[in-house]
C-alpha cells in the first residue's frame, strides 16, 4: 500500500502539485515511491529519476544544508555568550563545530523531513568527492531518518552507472567527512583570526583566507618579479633562402663554435648574462651583428655542412582532470575557471536528448585522476577502429602521478566515448557544445596512436679568415597524424626543399641554394608574464595547493575582494592586494608559505585515509605544538599583534635618499616621499600598476602634484587660486583650496587630448567657466549652455543634449547653438565604424571600435564601453577593448533596483556584513 502525501489539515494534494511543492521528481502515473533518493540539485534529480522505477522518488537538497554560522544573527543563543562564539568552533572543547541550518535551506530541510517519515528507505546520492560525502553526512545529522539509509556514489549519471551504484551501496565514509570538516574548521579559524588583523592594520572589511592568501601571494610576487626585471637586448641574424621555388629561413645560432646567447641566458635582475654563461655563449650586440652580416656577405658562397633527418613521436595528453580542463577551456574557448565548471556541471547533471531521454554527457568534473574505466577504454577502441582504422588505436591507461590524487575518481570524459559532438549538437547550447567537444576530443585522442613527425635540420657554414658562423634551418612534416586526426592543435608542416650536404649557398646562378637576403635581427628579453586565471590554477596544482573543488572559487575570490584586477586575461594585483601580502609575508610568512600550505593539504589527505588524527592536527595548527617547537596561529597573533605596523609598499629612494612608498588612502592609494606633507604626496592613476611604478614615474607624479599645488595663478574674478592636479581618474583644474572652502571647490576634467604640460592659466579659467551660458531660447525662454561632460563637449537646452566639437567649447555662439538644436536628433545609426579589433575569446563576437555621438567607444554587440580620455582611438588594442568591456559589463549588474528589491538587498547585505569577508574560498 502506497503512502499518500498530506499537506495542511483538511487539504489533499494531487500528485503533481505535491511534486512541485517538494521539488521532487515523481515516476510515471503519479505513483509515490517508498524509497527516497536525495541529490544536490533539481537537474541531477530530473536525470536520475529517468533511470529508476516507480518505487523511487528523487528529491534535491539544493546544495549544502548546514554550515558554520555566517553572521552574529545565526549563532545559536545557547553559545552566544561563549568567548569562541564568533568562530562557530569551540576551541576550548576539542574544536567541536557549531553547525546551523542555512536560512535558504530551512524550507528544503522541512520538506525532506516530511518525506523521510513517509519513506521506507533513504538513499543518499550526493557527489562522490569529499564535499559530496560531507553533504550526505549533514543530511543524516539533520534529517535523523528512522529507516535504513544507504549511500551510493557514481562517476557519471547514466542508467548503467546508477544501476551499478544501487547494487553496491555503502555507509557514509566517516574519514572523508572528517577530512572535509577539518578543512572547513581550519579555513574558519584561519580566516576569522587573521582577518581582524587586516581590519586593524590595513583597512576594514578585508579578508585573509588559507588558500586565497597563497594564490594572492603568487600574483603579487609575479608582479614584483616584473618590476625588478631588467631588460637585455641581444642580436642574431636571419638569412632568407630559396631552392626549387620554395623559400625558407635559416637563423644564425653559433659563432666560432660557441652558441649565440638567447633570452634564457640572461639574468632577469641584472640584464647581464647569468654567472657561468660568459665563457660558453656569445652575446652579440648591434654593432657586432651588423659587422658580422657584412663579413658573411663577403664570405659567399656558404656551404651546407650537415643535413640531419629523424623521425620523432608525439604522444597525446592524458584525458582531462579539473585543472587541465580549466586551462584548456581558457586557452581554446576563452572561458574563466568558474564558467568552465558551471558549463561542465550542466553536462554532468544531464541534458535532454529528445524522445524523453535524458542523461549526463560527461563524468564527474571535480577530479584529479587520469584513469579511464575499462568500459570507456573499450568504447574508445571501437569508435577509433570504426572511424580511422586499427592503426590509429593505441590502448593507454594513464596513472595519476600528482601528489594531490585523492579518492579513486575517474578522469573527465564523455559518458559514452562514441558519442561525437555532432550527435548532440542539436541538444546543447553553444557553450555546452564547445566544452563537450574539447572534452570528447581530448579523451578520444588519449586512446589513439602517436603522431609520427619527420624533422629535418640543415646546418650552413659561412667562414672567412677571422670567423666561422653557422646558420640552421629546420623543418618538419607529419608522416602519420595519429591522434592529431581529432585534436584542434594540428601540426603545421614546414617542409624544407631537398638539400644535400656539400651544396653551396650564394647569390649567383651557380649556387645550389639562392640567398635572397641576410639581416641582423634584434631581440629583447621580456619580463615574466602575469598570471592568467588558467595559469594560476596550473601553478596552484603544481604546488599541491587546494583541490579540484577549490580552484575556481579561489581564483574568483581574490578578484571579488579587490585584491586583483583582471586586465584582459591577465591578473594584476592592486595596491590593496600588495599591502595585504606585505603584512602577511612579514608577520605570518609561515602561514602563507607555499610549502606549508601544500603540507597542510597532504595532512588533510592523510586524515581522509585515516593516517592522521584530525584533532591533533587542528590543535597543532591553532595552539601550537611545544614538543615540536611549533607556534600556533592563536599565540602567534597574540604575541606579534602590537608590533605590526601599517604596511607601506616600497618604491625606492630619490636622489636625497628619501624613501618613496605607496600608502593606502581612504579612497585610493597614493605615493608618499619621506614623512609626506606638502609636495611629498601624489595620487596614483587607476591604470598605473606596481610593475610600472618606477622611482622615475613616482617622482614625475610628485613633481606634477607640486606644480599643481603651487597653482597656475589666481582667478581675477574671485581672487581664488587655480590649481592643475591629477587624481585617480585623470588630470583636472580646480578653483580654490579644498581645506579652506566651505564646500567642495569647483573641478573640471581636462578635455580629451589636452596634456597637463600644455595647460595655461587662461585655458584653466576657460574650463572653470564651464558650463558656459549662451543665452535664452527665443521660443521657450529657457537657458542654452555649452559644457563638458563625461561623453565630451555638448550644448543643452531644456534637457536636450547635443554633441559639439571640442574646438567649439569656447567659441560656440547662441546662433550656432540654435542651429545645432534645430537639427533632427541623431539616432543610434549615426555611429561610425572606425575599425574591427578582433573577436572575443569566449564567444567569437566581433569587437569593434566606433565613433559615437559621445565620443569613441568599443562594443561586442551587447555591451558598449567608452574609451578613457587618455586612450587614443587609433592606438586601442583588442586586449584593452576586452578589459573595458568587462568593466562595463560588471557595472551593468549594479543598475538601480526597485525600492522593494533595493531594501531586500540592503537587508541581506547587512546580515552578511560582519563575517562574510572572513571565510576562505
Amino acid at each position: 500500500m502506497t503512502r499518500q502525501p498530506t499537506g495542511a489539515v483538511g487539504e489533499r494534494k494531487t500528485s503533481s502539485s505535491w511534486a512541485a511543492a517538494y521539488h521532487c521528481v515523481l515516476q510515471p502515473e503519479g505513483i509515490v515511491a517508498l524509497k527516497l533518493v536525495i541529490v544536490e540539485s533539481p537537474a541531477k534529480a530530473t536525470t536520475i529519476s529517468k533511470f529508476l522505477g516507480n518505487e523511487y522518488k528523487v528529491c534535491a537538497s539544493f546544495g549544502h544544508v548546514r554550515d558554520l554560522p555566517k553572521s552574529a544573527s545565526e549563532i545559536p543563543a545557547s553559545v552566544k555568550s561563549k568567548p569562541w562564539a564568533r568562530l562557530g568552533v569551540n576551541v576550548d572543547d576539542d574544536f567541536n563545530a557549531v553547525y546551523v541550518v542555512q536560512k535558504e535551506s530551512r524550507k528544503h530541510i522541512a520538506e525532506l523531513k516530511k518525506l523521510c517519515k513517509q519513506a521506507d528507505e533513504v538513499i543518499l546520492a550526493t557527489d562522490e568527492d569529499r564535499e559530496g560525502e560531507s553533504i550526505s553526512w549533514h543530511l543524516l545529522e539533520v534529517l535523523k531518518p528512522k529507516v535504513p539509509v544507504k549511500r551510493i556514489a557514481f562517476h557519471e549519471i547514466t542508467r548503467s552507472a546508477i544501476n551499478e551504484a544501487m547494487n553496491q551501496p555503502r555507509d557514509v565514509n566517516e574519514q572523508l567527512v572528517r577530512a572535509q570538516e577539518t578543512r572547513r574548521i581550519l579555513d574558519r579559524l584561519f580566516g576569522y583570526e587573521l582577518s581582524p588583523v587586516l581590519w586593524r592594520k590595513v583597512r576594514s572589511k578585508l579578508s585573509a583566507g588559507r588558500v586565497q592568501s597563497v594564490a594572492l601571494r603568487l600574483v603579487v610576487e609575479r608582479e614584483e618579479e616584473r618590476r625588478a626585471f631588467v631588460k637585455a637586448a641581444y642580436y642574431d641574424a636571419e638569412a632568407m633562402l630559396t631552392r626549387s621555388g620554395k623559400q625558407f629561413k635559416a637563423v644564425l645560432n653559433s659563432l666560432d663554435g660557441k652558441r649565440l646567447a638567447t633570452g634564457k641566458d640572461f639574468d632577469a635582475n641584472t640584464g647581464r648574462l647569468k654567472p657561468g654563461n660568459e665563457d660558453s655563449v656569445i652575446w652579440l650586440h648591434e654593432e657586432d651583428a651588423n659587422a658580422l652580416v657584412k663579413r658573411m656577405m663577403t664570405a659567399l658562397p656558404w656551404r651546407v655542412s650537415r643535413v640531419d633527418q629523424k623521425e620523432s613521436r608525439v604522444r597525446p595528453y592524458p584525458p582531462f582532470i579539473t585543472s587541465t580542463l580549466q586551462q584548456a577551456a581558457s586557452s581554446i574557448l576563452g572561458f574563466s575557471p568558474r564558467k568552465t565548471m558551471q558549463v561542465a556541471q550542466r553536462l554532468y547533471e544531464g541534458v535532454d536528448l529528445g524522445d524523453g531521454g535524458r542523461e549526463g554527457l560527461i563524468t564527474y568534473m571535480r577530479t584529479d585522476s587520469v584513469v579511464l574505466s575499462e568500459k570507456a577504454l573499450q568504447d574508445a577502441a571501437q569508435y577509433i577502429r570504426n572511424q580511422f582504422g586499427d592503426s590509429y588505436h593505441k590502448r593507454r591507461q594513464f596513472t595519476t602521478k600528482s601528489k594531490m590524487a585523492q579518492e579513486a575518481h575517474e578522469a573527465i570524459r564523455p559518458t559514452y566515448m562514441g558519442r561525437s559532438p555532432e550527435m548532440v549538437e542539436t541538444y546543447l547550447s553553444r557553450d555546452e557544445l564547445r566544452l563537450y567537444e574539447v572534452i570528447w576530443r581530448r579523451a578520444i585522442a588519449s586512446q589513439m596512436a602517436d603522431a609520427v613527425v619527420l624533422r629535418t635540420s640543415v646546418d650552413i657554414e659561412s667562414a672567412d679568415d677571422e670567423h666561422r658562423a653557422e646558420l640552421r634551418a629546420t623543418g618538419s612534416v607529419v608522416v602519420f597524424p595519429g591522434f592529431m586526426r581529432v585534436t584542434t592543435d594540428k601540426q603545421k608542416d614546414t617542409e624544407l626543399p631537398a638539400i644535400e650536404e656539400g651544396m653551396t649557398v650564394g647569390s649567383d646562378e651557380n649556387a645550389s641554394i639562392q640567398l635572397v637576403g641576410l639581416e641582423s635581427v634584434a631581440h629583447e628579453t621580456q619580463p615574466p608574464a602575469r598570471f592568467t586565471e588558467a595559469s594560476l590554477v596550473k601553478r596552484l596544482e603544481e604546488e599541491g595547493i587546494g583541490r579540484p573543488s577549490t580552484y575556481a572559487p579561489t581564483v574568483s575570490v581574490v578578484q571579488q575582494r579587490g585584491y586583483v584586477d583582471r586586465l584582459g586575461s591577465a591578473l594584476a594585483p592592486t595596491y590593496l592586494g600588495i599591502a595585504v601580502i606585505s603584512l602577511l609575508r612579514k608577520h605570518f610568512d609561515d602561514y602563507i608559505d607555499l610549502n606549508f600550505t601544500a603540507r597542510m593539504e597532504d595532512n588533510l589527505d592523510d586524515i581522509a585515509t585515516g593516517q592522521q588524527d584530525w584533532l591533533q592536527f587542528i590543535k597543532g595548527f591553532y595552539y601550537g605544538d611545544q614538543e615540536a617547537d611549533i607556534d600556533g596561529l592563536k599565540p602567534h597573533i597574540e604575541s606579534s599583534f602590537e608590533s605590526i605596523e601599517y604596511p607601506a609598499i616600497p618604491i625606492g629612494a630619490d636622489d636625497t635618499q628619501q624613501e618613496l612608498v605607496v600608502r593606502l588612502g581612504k579612497g585610493a592609494p597614493f605615493i608618499q616621499r619621506g614623512d609626506g606633507g606638502t609636495g611629498n604626496v601624489a595620487s596614483i592613476p587607476n591604470d598605473l600598476y606596481y610593475d610600472a611604478l618606477t622611482v622615475e614615474r613616482a617622482l614625475e607624479l610628485l613633481e606634477a602634484k607640486a606644480r599643481g599645488e603651487d597653482g597656475l595663478g589666481k582667478c581675477p574674478k574671485t581672487g581664488k587660486p587655480v590649481y592643475l592636479l591629477e587624481g585617480p581618474y585623470g588630470p583636472y583644474v580646480q578653483l580654490g583650496d579644498t581645506d579652506t572652502e566651505a564646500k567642495k571647490p569647483k573641478r573640471v576634467s581636462l578635455p580629451r587630448g589636452m596634456k597637463m604640460e600644455d595647460v595655461s592659466l587662461e585655458q584653466a579659467l576657460q574650463l572653470l567657466e564651464l558650463p558656459r551660458t549662451l543665452g535664452k531660447h527665443p521660443e521657450t525662454g529657457k537657458t542654452i549652455s555649452v559644457g563638458l561632460g563625461r561623453f565630451g563637449p555638448y550644448v543643452v537646452h531644456d534637457g536636450d543634449f547635443r554633441s559639439v566639437e571640442q574646438s567649439q567649447l569656447f567659441t560656440l555662439t547662441l546662433d550656432e547653438a540654435l542651429h545645432i538644436l534645430a537639427q533632427p536628433k541623431k539616432g543610434r545609426a549615426s555611429k561610425k565604424l572606425l575599425r574591427s579589433l578582433g573577436d572575443k575569446p569566449d564567444s567569437n563576437a566581433a569587437v569593434e571600435l566606433y565613433e559615437g555621438r559621445y565620443g569613441p567607444y568599443v562594443t561586442d554587440g551587447t555591451v558598449n564601453a567608452s574609451l578613457p580620455k587618455d586612450m587614443a582611438a587609433d592606438a586601442v588594442t583588442l586586449d584593452q577593448a576586452l578589459a573595458l568591456l568587462e568593466k562595463a559589463a560588471a557595472k551593468k549588474t549594479t543598475r538601480k533596483r526597485t525600492p522593494k528589491k533595493k531594501a531586500a538587498a540592503k537587508k541581506k547585505a547587512a546580515a552578511k556584513k560582519k563575517t562574510s569577508t572572513q571565510d576562505d574560498a
